[in-house]
């Protein structure tokens, strides 16, 4: 990690992008990616948390990047886009892309809700073998302005109950409702947003985790009710898998 990208557990300003692709050509993206946009975004102050393939959508890339602050955001997205990285590579990444605006602007619910990961575990070398780890992410939308008595509830009532039927939380975030000022990458605005994070040793943990949620009776009878009570919608539900660059994995 260069010295120049906070720590993730210290960013303030976390992004959740997902690109939907040309077909087949995610995995053209993603050589490219962990060949040439990781240390040279981190040199710029931005930390690189994770990169996955959407299990569920094959034509989908999603990425975690994080930042101290918006204003160290809107400083490092105009080093590295203004930059000779993105210059010399710029053409051949959005040749793979349909759409990239589909962007979150996010911050950790509470102190210490953002991702905890070391630096120091990124694999070097994208030829390693890719790992059997997979994370989850549920994205549960609000009408309003997510008040901090429902997060806290969300913590002590949902995230406790999810760790105790075998996920490993590894991040809740919130909407960041500051105005986005790099406009250049557009981001959706007027949502409001509870982003949960999980991972799972393998697609089999993930599976005795879904089962004994659904067959909770205190998830169904107590929990959910009241969940569903403020949510606007369906939550959606990304099933991610690390590539092997990722840091959160």
């Amino acid at each position: 990690m260069n010295p120049t990208a906070p720590r993730p557990t210290d960013c303030a300003v976390i992004e959740l992008r997902q690109y939907t692709l040309h077909p087949r050509k995610r995995e053209t993206l993603i050589e490219l990616f962990e060949r040439e946009f990781v240390e040279p975004q981190e040199a710029v102050g931005v930390s690189v948390i994770g990169t996955f393939r959407d299990l569920d959508r094959p034509d989908r890339f999603t990425w975690l990047r994080g930042f101290a602050d918006m204003r160290a955001r809107r400083r490092a997205l105009a080093d590295f886009y203004g930059g000779p990285v993105w210059k010399a590579h710029r053409d051949a990444a959005n040749a793979t892309m349909i759409d990239s605006d589909d962007v979150l602007l996010l911050r950790p619910a509470w102190p210490g809700a953002g991702f905890d990961l070391d630096p120091g575990m990124r694999p070097v070398d994208s030829n390693e073998t890719a790992s059997e780890e997979l994370v989850i992410a549920r994205i549960y939308p609000f009408d309003a302005t997510i008040d901090p008595a429902l997060i806290e509830w969300f913590r002590h009532d949902v995230v406790a109950l999810f760790d105790e039927l075998g996920a490993q939380t590894v991040a809740v975030l919130v909407s960041e409702d500051a105005k986005n000022d790099f406009p250049a990458l557009p981001v959706r605005e007027g949502e409001h947003v509870l982003a949960w994070f999980a991972r799972f040793d393998d697609h089999a943990a993930y599976a005795r985790f879904f089962e004994a949620v659904t067959h909770s009776r205190h998830w169904n009878e107590t929990v959910l009710p009241e969940l569903q009570r403020h949510l606007l919608g369906k939550p959606p539900l990304l099933r991610l898998a690390p590539t092997t660059r990722s840091l959160l994995r």
